[in-house]
């Protein structure tokens, strides 16, 4: 994939401060990514050119191992990008509050303020995030905590379902017979899809069999 000259610039401005935190470079997927005893930790970097103007796009996440080896099997995903497959997701901006924020960048001075801003993000708020966000207790709160409502750090809310159906397993949740429920009448609603179900269902069948050892 290729790397445009304004994703050069950028890399160049924010890789010193990532590798502090040993974060690599991975230029071809666009992103930062710290490999963890479960998983890993990334920070995706989503650039969109607009004549004079770049729109930048700045998430973050984190994938665990457990999670995804299970969810990966009923999800529809391609098989090259299993691998990739984060389990949680979500930008700068939603992770503040605003819906629809991105940074606008009109020149390199600007581009260096706002590398500062991600930064100053990541120093005080991002890292300590990603740290806790990936353990089964987190993940089951995050993704299960409120099921009838959409969670922001899944764009996939179909997706979530499958994930929070296998942490709340994972994480002995007692509500898990519940959340089945509650999951089961959701994917009916969003998908209308008997395909999509009948894999949920194969996962409900699979989880209430499933021991991690």
């Amino acid at each position: 994939m290729t790397t445009t000259p304004f994703e050069t610039n950028l890399y160049q401005h924010l890789t010193p401060f990532f590798a502090e935190h040993a974060y690599a470079l991975l230029p071809e997927k666009k992103q930062y990514r710290r490999t963890t005893a479960i998983g890993f930790q990334n920070v995706l970097l989503s650039p969109s050119f607009y004549g004079e103007e770049t729109m930048l796009e700045v998430n973050f996440g984190c994938r665990n191992d457990q999670v995804e080896q299970i969810a990966q099997q009923f999800l529809n995903n391609l098989p090259d990008y299993r691998p990739d497959a984060n389990t949680l997701i979500v930008s700068i901006g939603k992770f503040n509050g605003f819906q629809y924020f991105r940074y606008k960048v009109h020149s390199d001075e600007e581009l260096v303020d706002i590398c500062d801003q991600i930064e100053q993000f990541f120093a005080t708020k991002g890292f300590n995030f990603l740290d806790n966000a990936c353990t089964l207790s987190t993940l089951d709160r995050l993704l299960n905590e409120h099921p009838s409502q959409p969670c922001q750090y899944v764009y996939n809310q179909a997706h979530r379902c499958y994930k929070g159906l296998i942490a709340a397993q994972l994480n002995h949740n007692p509500h898990f017979d519940g959340l089945i429920d509650s999951y089961r009448h959701l994917l009916i609603r969003q998908t209308q899809n008997p395909y999509e179900q009948l894999h949920f269902e194969r996962l409900i069948s699979y989880l209430q069999h499933y021991s991690a050892n």
